[in-house]
């Protein structure tokens, strides 16, 4: 996909100082370093501005995405994601019901074939209990694994799909994805798990981000990205209360 890189910036600007900025990104265009395809960073600098990821979200998902502009301050940011200290809330919605109010997914990831992320156990060996899923040690394969830990918290119930709001506590590839896929709540148009095409998109949203900014007064970084209206495709039917849905989000996360 080509990057009209003005219009994007204008379309999807969510905040800008001096240091950084930060976009509501659409689904379907990477941030960084995709084979084949324009990326925000490769568009910017086409259009003459140096801008320095400071995390990634997957190309599938929509919304905010945080950008330096200078490097002192991509040091700062990025290492509040590395310490697992910057805070991160995700909406999804997934094509399932029978999720609990809240939960913890706690299960492990590894590279597999392909460099593929996935469980590092077999998919018989998840527990539940106290509604965390879990494997045990002993069930671990053989290989190297990453802890990684996503709490989630359920807003919104319809016929055939369910809307969570997440913190993924650790930031590894693909985390919030693999880990619903595996308990057996995929996210709706997910290409990972779900080759029908019959999906626009991937219904995954990066919607808040909270970090430290010693350049700013206050010294904090808080910022929300509400989702497009094509991120609701999926409950059309029942014509949800958006601003309802997002608020009980916001205050159950808080909550948590």
């Amino acid at each position: 996909m080509d990057v009209d890189w003005a219009e994007l910036r204008r379309r999807c600007v969510v905040l800008e100082d001096t240091a950084v900025l930060a976009l509501n990104k659409p689904a379907g265009i990477s941030v960084t370093g995709e084979r084949h395809d324009s990326d925000i960073v490769e568009a910017a600098a086409a259009a003459g501005e140096t801008l320095y990821p400071v995390h990634r979200i997957d190309k599938v998902t929509s919304g905010l995405v945080l950008l330096a502009k200078e490097l002192a301050a991509h040091g700062q940011l990025t290492r509040q994601f590395n310490k697992q200290t910057a805070e991160k809330a995700y909406l999804a919605i997934v094509e399932s019901t029978g999720l609990p109010d809240r939960g913890v997914i706690d299960l492990p990831l590894s590279a597999g074939r392909k460099n593929r992320v996935r469980i590092a156990a077999q998919r018989e060996s998840i527990r539940t209990a106290a509604d965390r899923w879990f494997v045990d040690a002993a069930d671990l394969l053989d290989t190297k694994n990453y802890p990684s830990v996503t709490r989630f918290v359920t807003v919104h119930r319809a016929d055939a799909h369910t809307v969570l709001a997440l913190r993924p506590i650790t930031g590894r590839r693909h985390q919030i994805r693999v880990h619903l896929a595996w308990i057996g709540h995929p996210i709706v148009g997910d290409p990972l798990f779900d080759k029908s095409g019959r999906h626009e998109r991937t219904y995954l949203h990066s919607w808040q981000l909270g970090l430290a900014a010693p350049w700013r007064i206050p010294p904090q970084l808080a910022l929300t990205a509400a989702p497009g209206q094509d991120f609701w495709q999926p409950l059309r039917a029942e014509q949800p209360d958006v601003e309802s849905i997002l608020g009980r989000a916001d205050e159950l996360l808080h909550d948590a």
